[in-house]
């Protein structure tokens, strides 16, 4: 019972310096932690979301209109399916690539350092 307390205890200390390792390696400082460079970096990605809703839009309102035109009232579910699918997998993938750009523009990802580079 001793043993299996102390091998415990052992393994959470060696977690918690493991953690701390971990967390001094990767705690550079991020443009984003600046007030003014964060405002301007969200701002942009807002810009980019509203773009990217007024193309969707209109991108599904001329699905609709071509399927409509080549084949006719089928079912109202089916337009409706259609819209919500080209309109999810538009903002989503907006939405995504928008914080992959963030991240990126703002120097973000060069804030984060590597950690096979010291071994």
């Amino acid at each position: 019972m001793k043993a299996e307390s102390h091998q415990i205890l052992r393994s959470r200390c060696l977690r918690k310096l493991w953690l701390k390792r971990m967390m001094r390696v990767m705690a550079g400082q991020s443009p984003l932690d600046n007030p003014r460079n964060s405002a301007h970096a969200w701002a942009r990605y807002r810009r980019l979301m509203v773009f990217m809703g007024l193309f969707t839009v209109s991108l599904v309102t001329i699905a609709l209109t071509v399927l409509y035109w080549k084949i006719g009232l089928v079912s109202i579910h089916f337009y409706i399916a259609t819209a919500l699918g080209i309109t999810v997998a538009m903002l989503l993938m907006a939405a995504l690539m928008g914080l992959v750009f963030l991240s990126s523009g703002t120097g973000h990802d060069e804030a984060v350092a590597d950690s096979d580079k010291d071994r």
